[in-house]
């Protein structure tokens, strides 16, 4: 089992940047593929971006492709998410994910273990 701590929300300007953390601990990370999603007010939670097991492969929704980058460092356990030109419809609350399954996973189903979740606003 592995607990996700996410922190670096916070208000920022559009167009501006950020990034969010994600720590994990119990089980290294390296076991786990990761994911982050983001829910806004009023909307269902969607798929934001996932990494794989060891970092090599990535994956985006189309809504945020181009401007978010996913990494992870498996020797520090933390996954983060940097977010640039950051647009007033990425407010919301950002989750991160952990999988054991394999590959590139774009639906919440398939993550077991979930961060309570940190809050991003956008001021325009």
């Amino acid at each position: 089992q592995v607990q996700l701590v996410e922190s670096g929300g916070g208000l920022v300007q559009a167009g501006g940047s950020l990034r969010l953390s994600c720590a994990a601990s119990g089980r290294t990370s390296s076991n786990y593929g990761m994911g982050w999603f983001r829910q806004a007010p009023g909307k269902e939670r969607e798929f934001v971006a996932t990494i794989t097991r060891l970092g090599r492969y990535t994956l985006y929704a189309d809504s945020v492709k181009g401007r978010f980058t996913i990494s992870r460092d498996n020797a520090k356990n933390t996954v983060y998410l940097q977010m640039n030109s950051v647009k007033p419809d990425d407010a919301a609350v950002y989750y991160c994910a952990a999988t054991t399954a394999i590959g590139t996973l774009t639906h919440e189903v398939g993550y077991a273990y979930w961060g309570q979740g940190t809050q991003v606003r956008v001021s325009s």
